[in-house]
C-alpha cells in the first residue's frame, strides 16, 4: 500500500518514497511497479518531472486536434494532454474510449493561466503525454459513471462498474479508514484481535439462523453466526481479557435500508469492567474515529434511561437533533367522555400522549390542512387509527375567560374545560402551536408519534422553525428491560440476548416478575441510528440458569443448546461485558449515505439476492445427494 504523503513532504522524485522501503533499503514503488504515484495525487509539487501513471479513461475530449484525457484511479482524476506533434501518442489517443485501461507517461506542467480546476488535487497541473499504452480496451459500458439517475438494480447488477464511480470509491476508502482507525485505537488500548468460527451451533433465540448442511454428519447442520457472542464470552473465561474482532455476522431476517443478511460488526469484549467503565472505554473510540477520519469533534455522549427515551421520544434510539418531546396524558384521559382517549387510557398497556409542534398553527405560516391530513395517513403505517389534533390559535388570557376560546379542533367539544386546561398547561402550548395526540396501545403510540416527531422535525417546516438541528447528536441509552413478552407464544423472550446480566438487585424478579427486571445493557445512538449495543454478561452459572428458566428454556434444552457455556462459567469465569458496533451503519452515517448498500462492496438486495452473481442459485442433484438433502416436490425456485 502506498501511504498518502503529508503536505510537508519534500519534492517527489520518480520511484521514491522515504516512508515506503523494503528491508534492503530499496523503494517499494521501484520494486513493485513503475507507477510514480496515483493519478489523483499528482499536484504542483511534481511540475517539471516525468511521471508514469496507470488508470482508466474517465473522459476523452478532442479539442481542435489536441486530445484531452481525464485519467482516473481510486484517488481521483488528472488531465492528460495528447499533442498531434507526437504521432504515436496521438494515434493511440484517437483509438481510446471511456473506461479503457491505460498507462500514461509524460511531463508534469502547470495548466495554462485561467484553466486551473480548484476542485481537484491535480487541478493546477496537466500531463503532457510522451507515451500512451492501451493495457486493455473496454466494450461500451451500460451507463455513464457520472449518471446520478441510475436505478439501484442497474447499479447492483453492474456492481463492478458502479464501484468505479467516484462516490462509491470514496465510500469504500472511508470504510477502510474507519476500520484502520478502530484497529489502531483498540491496539493502543490493549485489545487482541482473535478470530471465532464461522461454522457453529444453531441457537435459535432471536433472528433466524442461516443453516449449512454437513456432508460428513448427515442430517446435521452448522449455523452461520448471528454474532460471536458465546465465543467471546468463552475467550473471557480463557483469560483473554480484551478481545476484538471486525467480523461478518449473519441473520436471516426481513431486510431494509439499514439491514443486510450479512453485515460487519466491530465486536469487543472485556473482563473486570463495570458497565460505566465499558462505556467510558468505547465512547472515546468513536470520538477518535470521527476525529481521525472526518476531523470532527463529537460532543460528549449524554446518558438516558430506556424508560425516559420511550416516555419522551417513543424510541429507544431517539434522534436528539429534533427538538420535540411527548407529553404524558394517560392519567388525565381515564375520566373523559371522549371514547377514543378513554378506551386507550384504560387499557393495561394503553397510552395517551401529546406532541406539541411550535408554530404549527401560525397564521399564514402554520401547517395547512392538507399537510395534517398527510400526517394522518403517515401514522397509519405504524398501526395508528388516526391523528387527533388541536390548533392553538390564541390561548385564553387571564381568569374567567373561556379556555376553549381560540382553539380549533374537532375533538375540543368532547373534552371538559379542566382537561383542556391540563393539556395546555402540561404541553406548554403557546399561541400558534399545534398539538397532535396519540391514543392506543403504548407500542403503537410510541411508534406512530415517534416517527411523526422525526418526520416533522426534519421536514421543510421543521427546519424553517428550528425544530431540528444540524450536526452530530450522540447518546447512550441504558437500563433496558431484560425481557419482552411474546403474545404469540405466551412466554417471555430476551430483549437483548439471554446472556445479559440483570441489574444488581433484580435477580429475584427472574422468578417472580420478569417484566420488572432491568438489564445491564446499553446502546450507542447517533442521530437516531443505533450504532451498536452491548451489556455486562452473566458470569455465574446459577444466574444464567435462572434466566433460562424465565425464558422457559428447560434444563434439558439448556444442556443441549448451551451446555458448553454453562460448563465454562463454572471454571472461575470473570465478570465480563462488551459491545458490538455495526461497522456498516457507522460508515453509512459518516458518508452521509442513505443505505448500507452504498458502503458495502458487494451487498444484497432487500430480497437477500446478489444481482451481480445471481446468488442464491439452484445447485445440482449431485451436490444435494452428497448433503443427504431432497427437495420437496412443491418447492420451486423463487422468481428473481
Amino acid at each position: 500500500m502506498l501511504d498518502r504523503a503529508p503536505a510537508s513532504r519534500a519534492t517527489p522524485t520518480n520511484n521514491s518514497n522515504p516512508r515506503a522501503v523494503l528491508s534492503d533499503g530499496s523503494p517499494v514503488r521501484k520494486r513493485l511497479h513503475m507507477r510514480t504515484d496515483y493519478a489523483g495525487r499528482v499536484d504542483t509539487r511534481y511540475i517539471g518531472q516525468t511521471v508514469t501513471l496507470f488508470g482508466w479513461v474517465h473522459r476523452r475530449r478532442d479539442h481542435g486536434g489536441v486530445i484531452f484525457i481525464d485519467l482516473r484511479d481510486r484517488e481521483g482524476l488528472v488531465q492528460v494532454v495528447c499533442d498531434p506533434d507526437r504521432a504515436e501518442v496521438f494515434s493511440s489517443a484517437e483509438k481510446i474510449r471511456n473506461e479503457y485501461c491505460v498507462k500514461v507517461e509524460g511531463l508534469v506542467r502547470a495548466r495554462p493561466e485561467g484553466t486551473a480546476n480548484p476542485g481537484l488535487v491535480s487541478g493546477g497541473i496537466e500531463i503532457l503525454c510522451t507515451a500512451l499504452t492501451i493495457l486493455n480496451p473496454s466494450v461500451p459500458i451500460p451507463f455513464q459513471l457520472d449518471d446520478d439517475d441510475l436505478s439501484e438494480s442497474t447499479r447492483l447488477t453492474h456492481r463492478v462498474l458502479d464501484l468505479r464511480r467516484p462516490q462509491m470509491q470514496k465510500n469504500l476508502m472511508l470504510r477502510y479508514k474507519v476500520t484502520m482507525a478502530v484497529r489502531k485505537y483498540l491496539d493502543s488500548a490493549g485489545f487482541v484481535d482473535i478470530e471465532t468460527p464461522m461454522l457453529t451451533k444453531s441457537t435459535p433465540e432471536g433472528a433466524r439462523d442461516y443453516l449449512v448442511p454437513s456432508r460428513v454428519h448427515p442430517g446435521q447442520f452448522f449455523a452461520l453466526p448471528q454474532s460471536p457472542q458465546l465465543f467471546k464470552q468463552l475467550l473471557m473465561v480463557a483469560g483473554f481479557d480484551r478481545y476484538y474482532q471486525i467480523t461478518k455476522c449473519f441473520r436471516d431476517e426481513d431486510l431494509r435500508a439499514d439491514r443486510q443478511p450479512e453485515f460487519t460488526q466491530i465486536d469487543c469484549e472485556t473482563s473486570f469492567l463495570t458497565e460505566e467503565e465499558i462505556r467510558a472505554t468505547f465512547e472515546p473510540m468513536v470520538r477518535h474515529v470521527f476525529k481521525e477520519v472526518l476531523g470532527v469533534e463529537l460532543p460528549a455522549f449524554p446518558v438516558m434511561t430506556y424508560d425516559d427515551a420511550m416516555r419522551l421520544y417513543g424510541s429507544d434510539k431517539p434522534d436528539m437533533r429534533v427538538n420535540l418531546q411527548f407529553t404524558e396524558l394517560t392519567d388525565v384521559m381515564r375520566e373523559v367522555d371522549f371514547k377514543v382517549f378513554k378506551q386507550a387510557a384504560e387499557l393495561a398497556d394503553g397510552r395517551v400522549a401529546a406532541l406539541r409542534v411550535p408554530h404549527g398553527a401560525d397564521e399564514g405560516g402554520g401547517m395547512p390542512r392538507s399537510e395534517i391530513d398527510g400526517y394522518t395517513e403517515f401514522v397509519k403505517i405504524y398501526g395508528a387509527k388516526g391523528l387527533a389534533y388541536i390548533k392553538v390559535n390564541e390561548r385564553a388570557k387571564g381568569p374567567g375567560q373561556d379556555v376553549r376560546q381560540g382553539l380549533q379542533s374537532p375533538i375540543v367539544k368532547n373534552l371538559s374545560d379542566a382537561v383542556i386546561a391540563t393539556i395546555l398547561e402540561r404541553t406548554g402550548a403557546q399561541d400558534g402551536d399545534l398539538i397532535f395526540f396519540g391514543a392506543d396501545r403504548a407500542k403503537i403510540v410510541a411508534d406512530a408519534l415517534g416517527a411523526l416527531r422525526v418526520k416533522i422535525g426534519h421536514s421543510e417546516f421543521g427546519r424553517k422553525h428550528g425544530l431540528s438541528a444540524e450536526g452530530w447528536k450522540p447518546l447512550w441509552v441504558i437500563d433496558f428491560p431484560s425481557f419482552e413478552y411474546d403474545e404469540e407464544n405466551q412466554r417471555y423472550v430476551a430483549a437483548h440476548h439471554p446472556f445479559t446480566s440483570p441489574k444488581d438487585g433484580h435477580e429475584d424478579y427472574l422468578a417472580t416478575d420478569p417484566a420488572r427486571c432491568k438489564a445491564k445493557a446499553y446502546d450507542m445512538v447517533l442521530n437516531g441510528i443505533e450504532l451498536g449495543g452491548g451489556s455486562v454478561r452473566i458470569h455465574r452459572a446459577e444466574v444464567q440458569e435462572k434466566v433460562f428458566a424465565a425464558l422457559k428454556i428447560g434444563p434439558e434444552d439448556q444442556r443441549t443448546k448451551f451446555g458448553f457455556l454453562l460448563d465454562a462459567l463454572q471454571y472461575g469465569a470473570p465478570p465480563h461485558g462488551g459491545i458490538a458496533l455495526g461497522l456498516d451503519r457507522f460508515v453509512m452515517l459518516m458518508a452521509g449515505a442513505d443505505s448500507l448498500r452504498d458502503v458495502i462492496a458487494f451487498p444484497k438486495t432487500q430480497r437477500a439476492q446478489c444481482l451481480l452473481t445471481q446468488a442464491p442459485s439452484e445447485v445440482d442433484d449431485k451436490q444435494l445427494r452428497e448433503l443427504h438433502i431432497r427437495l420437496r416436490g412443491d418447492v420451486k425456485p423463487a422468481a428473481a
